[in-house]
């Protein structure tokens, strides 16, 4: 089995993923491993994978809300693997785009072959790239008029989100406050430049200071820029 064939293995519990680690890695599989729910969602919309073994019961966001959320990007094929064994869990699984679900205890041999039918099947297939825009934790989806920072939604008015797509695109270059005006507001605009600092003021609020993060500069007499 190739090693550039990735895998993330999903698992709050430290034993089943070392297991499981441990037994993909001895297939030549490349894997890698997240506990936490929310965090694994956001390494799935950053990364590229060729599966995700995904548990459902993880703490901060479960299987099912990753699954769902994962299903709004992204076509990489999904297995869950939980000790939930109800039908309707299964039903809700398949429903929220999981391809396969495999219930704990399992059989190590069964879900190799489950892993690598999979694998198979879906290799050949297109998997269409969502456009989007990325600086740090953040990501812009163009089409969707959406942004996300570490996984969450933000809510941001059209002109904010035309302003911080407008930087985006042009990183790490510094932009003028004229550019950013003729670009975002229309050359027919008469406001005043001003205008641009207030925004930048609702992005920095919105995303930085919310989230944490760091990436928009400004450059005295010039205007601002934005970077990793």
């Amino acid at each position: 089995m190739s090693g550039k064939t990735k895998i993330l293995i999903v698992e709050d519990e430290p034993d089943i993923a070392k297991f499981l680690k441990r037994l993909l890695d001895m297939k030549g599989y490349q894997t890698a491993v997240e506990h936490n729910g929310r965090r694994a969602y956001e390494r799935i919309i950053q990364e590229r994978y060729d599966l995700v073994l995904l548990d459902v019961m993880l703490p901060e966001m479960d299987g099912f809300e990753i699954c769902q959320r994962v299903r709004e990007i992204s076509d990489v094929p999904i297995i869950m693997l939980t000790a939930r064994g109800e039908i309707e869990n299964k039903i809700q699984g398949l429903k929220m785009g999981a391809y396969d679900y495999v219930t704990k205890p399992f059989d190590s041999t069964e879900l190799l072959l489950r892993i690598e039918g999979m694998i198979e099947r879906t290799k050949n297939l297109p998997r269409p790239e969502t456009k989007r825009l990325v600086v740090g934790n953040i990501i812009l989806y163009p089409d969707r008029y959406e942004v996300t920072v570490k996984g969450k939604i933000v809510d941001l008015t059209p002109k904010e989100f035309d302003l911080l797509k407008f930087l985006i695109e042009n990183k790490p270059n510094v932009m003028s406050r004229d550019s950013i005006l003729q670009n975002v507001w229309g050359y027919d605009y008469d406001g005043g430049t001003n205008v641009v600092d207030v925004y930048i003021r609702y992005l920095r609020a919105n995303i930085e200071e919310k989230f944490n993060e760091r990436h928009i500069h400004t450059v005295r007499g010039v205007g601002y820029s934005i970077r990793d």
